[in-house]
């Protein structure tokens, strides 16, 4: 990553910065890891995943994010390219290995997770002097994630990009947080309230929303980071479906939209399909009921199938899928 890179392009409809890895999926459902006996290799990473959902859907996307300059690295650069996704600020760290993550399946609801991230991850790296502050600010939506305030000097670099952007233009905070990834569960209440004054859309489901501002009951949560200044609080419910809360000057909306029924084969990288479609109705402009049923039919269809970033559906995929589908009565 060239320090201060600059560029003159035009401006991305999406901008993410965070994590990335190489998600290693059993073949075998059912089986704990000692007996699996094959796996496959996928892009994976949250802020990552965010950036090929939103590239499936149609819109020009970047990762800001760190390798290892080892094989899984170069993997990383040749599966954005085949996602569409703009790899220009996917830097290396010549010390350190491309993190790679190990999942268990058991469907419906237990995935367990072994996150290979020791001494630290390339993407907890990124420092602030290497960011395109221009870059951040001409996008559309930029979008960080809980994660990259865990550790410095990925901390310093998030704040600042949150900072030089503010609450102009929509800026999302993905609440997504990993325990294993923090000294304690105060340190991340701490690093939200640093960040809640610089961003305007909040998405997290409600044990996250107690982490971040003490509330589990959805509207609570909602009330909460709308008096910290969010403008859309966007709470998962899991079964009971998701609660958008909207605060503007104009005034005040709020609806509840129901989960799309599936059978679930892996519940990972949905949430991350459900924030590329969550982009996508910002970006269009779409109505708060509308952009959240879209977002939960990304969510269940990627839910459906092993992989994350290889299963993110095209535009016609999704209108078709929730066609066939719907939202749950």
């Amino acid at each position: 990553m060239t320090t201060g890179e600059q560029t003159s392009d035009p401006a991305f409809e999406l901008v993410t910065m965070g994590r990335v890895g190489i998600d290693i999926y059993p073949e075998q459902v059912g089986v704990e890891l000692e007996d699996v006996t094959s796996f496959r290799k996928y892009l994976g990473g949250s802020a990552t995943n965010v950036a090929v959902a939103a590239s499936r859907l149609g819109h020009r996307s970047a990762v800001i994010t760190r390798t290892g300059d080892d094989p899984f690295g170069r993997f990383v650069h040749r599966a954005l390219a085949s996602f569409g996704v703009d790899d220009r600020w996917v830097g290396t760290v010549p010390h350190l290995l491309t993190p790679v993550v190990f999942c268990e399946i058991f469907p419906p609801d237990d995935f367990p997770l072994y996150f290979y991230r020791l001494p630290t991850a390339p993407d907890l790296e990124i420092s602030p002097d290497e960011l395109d502050y221009d870059a951040i600010r001409a996008a559309e939506i930029f979008w960080v994630t809980l994660t990259g305030l865990s550790r410095s000097p990925s901390r310093e670099a998030q704040l600042a990009a949150l900072e030089a952007r503010g609450r102009d233009r929509t800026t999302v905070l993905d609440l997504d947080y990993r325990p294993m990834f923090w000294h304690d569960e105060a340190d991340a209440t701490a690093q939200v309230a640093a960040a809640l004054p610089q961003v305007s859309v909040v998405v997290g489901n409600r044990e996250e929303c107690r982490v971040a501002v003490g509330e589990t009951e959805p509207e609570a949560a909602a009330k909460a980071l709308h008096d910290a200044g969010v403008g859309l609080a966007v709470v998962k419910q899991g079964p009971a479906g998701v609660l958008g809360s909207r605060r503007e000057p104009s005034g005040e909306e709020q609806v509840v939209v129901s989960p799309v029924p599936v059978e679930v084969v892996n519940g990972l990288g949905a949430g991350d399909a459900f924030g590329g479609a969550l982009v996508h109705g910002l970006l269009a402009g779409t109505d708060l009921r509308t952009t959240l049923t879209l977002a939960n039919a990304a969510g269940s269809y990627v839910a459906g199938q092993l992989s994350c970033a290889d299963a993110m559906p095209t535009a016609e995929q999704l209108a078709t899928y929730l066609e066939q589908n719907g939202p749950a009565r």
